[in-house]
């Protein structure tokens, strides 16, 4: 069954997340793949209230760029789930109920997004084997934010943004409204914050963990 959009998904398959009986799993890029708020909640708490035994979540690291989401997470952890991050960014959300269900999100598009929901077991297997072996692959959320994950400060954030945009030093630096100088001292700080050797490793490490300008 394919079905378009958060509202069509909880019409026609919103009992599914209160069926949960043993285990519940999710992989998705970060907290926010639902557009909808309020059809967020709902999932949650149907999942929350089904009894279900397990509870697992996959993350990539831009799920722990923000403060709130980190605090979510972190109280999903000391309720009984099991929480990791990924080593770098996810696909599409993928939801797998007691093995017997899958729900297979698609690209985001104006109409909302398009949910494939399985019971195929051969679909079903092959998309959970391909889950356990990135979790197997994954850190667990608290070793996670125990390691060496850079915190930027919101100066630190907008150089970052700066060397995303393209633009040159001078025009980065008028941007920002400092000096030559000092937007290259700080440019610096920020490669040897980020662990990079360049400022196109400085790009690609700030996206694996998840940091924005």
């Amino acid at each position: 069954m394919t079905v378009h959009g958060d509202l069509e998904l909880l019409a026609r398959a919103g009992h599914l997340f209160s069926s949960v009986r043993e285990e519940f799993v999710c992989a998705a890029r970060d907290l926010d793949t639902w557009p909808r708020p309020a059809a967020r909640r709902v999932a949650r708490t149907r999942v929350r209230d089904s009894g279900a035994s397990q509870v697992r979540k996959l993350l990539s690291p831009a799920a722990l760029a923000d403060e709130g989401a980190r605090a979510h997470l972190n109280e999903l952890a000391a309720r009984g789930a099991r929480v990791r991050i990924a080593a770098s960014a996810l696909p599409h959300e993928t939801i797998i109920i007691d093995r017997r269900w899958a729900i297979l999100a698609g690209a985001d598009a104006p109409g909302g997004r398009a949910y494939t929901v399985t019971s195929a077991p051969t679909l079903v297997g092959g998309v959970h084997a391909l889950f356990e072996a990135a979790w197997e692959a994954a850190t667990d959320l608290a070793s996670f934010l125990r390691g060496d994950q850079p915190q930027l400060d919101a100066g630190s954030r907008t150089v970052l943004r700066a060397l995303g945009s393209g633009a040159t030093d001078e025009a980065a630096a008028r941007e920002l409204g400092m000096s030559l100088r000092t937007y290259r001292r700080r440019v610096a700080a920020l490669l040897d914050a980020l662990d990079a050797g360049s400022r196109f490793q400085a790009g690609v490490r700030a996206g694996e963990l998840g940091l924005s300008g």
